[in-house]
């Protein structure tokens, strides 16, 4: 690794100084589980969201987890979802005992291809979880269409998404449930952590009894549990980085976007496209830009992604990737899924590369990467 240059990060969390000593403020209260912290991070999200009911989690994966029992799916029951995502969004599908079934992907877009979706719904299907992949919406409109005209629940896996929007509505003002994460990679952070919003307030008592082993309290000592639920809060602690957070929101938005906007400006000028290289959607109306994604060109490349991975760390790079394709996992080919099932989800898989992209990133560490990369393409075209 180069001793010249910092490491460059794909991702890099913000927490200033004022959350920071918010934190020891927390510490030092002695009341540092569920409590005063998470109730008020819980109204701002619920203000955020035009009103709606929110509770938070100690995550983005039991929110959907959550959601689907509150919309009564269960075993024989089917969910229709994406397979390039991380696998929780299908993996909270198997936990409830239903079966996820997977639709293939828009290439331009990256998300669920919302064309192909109708021709899966069987008598079974009782649900979509649709992803916001890197931020960018799935078509709002046509999503609810269908699970209207079909009688489906959404569950949005919103994970990526806050601080997104759909024609002038912020992602998780309108809608079904909504699933946000706020997980150290994501646009605010509490660490670890999640919301779900939810539609009315038995919605929310329920979610309040699945988030803590079905528990309900009544008086000063009254206890009922009516259901099984799990232990999801989320710590007063946490809470106290998301209300630090949330304030700075519209500001790392506006830096995020105009750090994509430099990547395609330099990407395109630096002859990375004519090399093959597949950039996202240049969406700025509805995007938060959590991550810009690149598509490697493997029939064109005489590298692995593995291996740009490595000479871009050599060069103090770091990169991600978001995601193998879900149904090609051990757990999923044992449940009949298979290499072609989803050819544009398998290329994306293979060869989708997350650059570096966070609020304290400059413009010139955008040329810094875009060098690099390009130089990769053009260094290693195959004759």
């Amino acid at each position: 690794m180069s001793a010249a240059l910092p490491f460059l990060p794909f991702t890099r969390p913000t927490i200033d100084d004022e959350t920071i000593a918010g934190v020891a403020e927390v510490l030092r209260s002695g009341w540092i589980t569920s409590g005063p912290q998470v109730k008020a991070f819980e109204a701002k999200l619920s203000e955020y969201c035009g009103g709606r009911p929110v509770r938070a989690f100690n995550s983005g994966t039991c929110t959907m987890e959550i959601a689907l029992r509150i919309a009564g799916v269960g075993p024989g029951h089917e969910v229709i979802t994406t397979p390039l995502s991380w696998v929780a969004t299908s993996n909270v599908v198997l936990d409830v005992g239903a079966k996820p079934v997977f639709v293939e992907i828009d290439p331009v877009t990256r998300n669920l291809d919302l064309g192909r979706v109708e021709a899966a719904i069987t008598p079974a299907t009782r649900a979509i979880i649709p992803v916001d992949l890197s931020g960018l919406p799935v078509d709002r409109d046509r999503l609810y269409a269908i699970a209207k005209k079909h009688h489906l629940r959404v569950i949005e896996d919103a994970a990526q998404s806050f601080g997104s929007t759909w024609k002038g509505k912020r992602i998780g003002a309108f809608g079904d449930f909504v699933s946000f994460s706020f997980h150290a990679n994501k646009n605010i952070t509490t660490i670890e952590g999640g919301c779900l919003v939810m539609n009315n307030d038995a919605e929310a008592r329920l979610a309040e009894q699945y988030r803590l082993q079905g528990v309900v309290r009544s008086g000063h000592d009254g206890m009922e549990v009516e259901l099984v639920g799990g232990k999801f809060n989320l710590t007063d602690v946490a809470a106290r980085v998301g209300l630090g957070q949330l304030p700075h929101l519209a500001a790392f938005t506006t830096k995020r976007h105009e750090l994509a906007r430099a990547y395609f400006e330099q990407l395109t000028a630096s002859g990375a496209i004519e090399l093959g290289l597949r950039l996202p959607v240049a969406d700025f109306a509805h995007s938060n830009w959590h991550m810009f994604q690149v598509v490697l060109p493997e029939e064109r490349l005489n590298l692995k992604r593995a291996d740009v991975m490595a000479r871009l760390l050599a060069e103090s790079i770091g990169t991600g990737v978001h995601y193998p394709a879900i149904h090609l996992f051990a757990l999923y080919r044992r449940m009949g899924w298979k290499d072609g099932d989803f050819p544009h989800a398998e290329y994306a898989g293979r060869n989708i590369l997350t650059l570096p992209l966070f609020p304290a990133m400059t413009p010139t560490d955008v040329t810094r990467v875009v060098t690099a990369l390009t130089g990769l393409l053009r260094t290693h075209q195959k004759s």
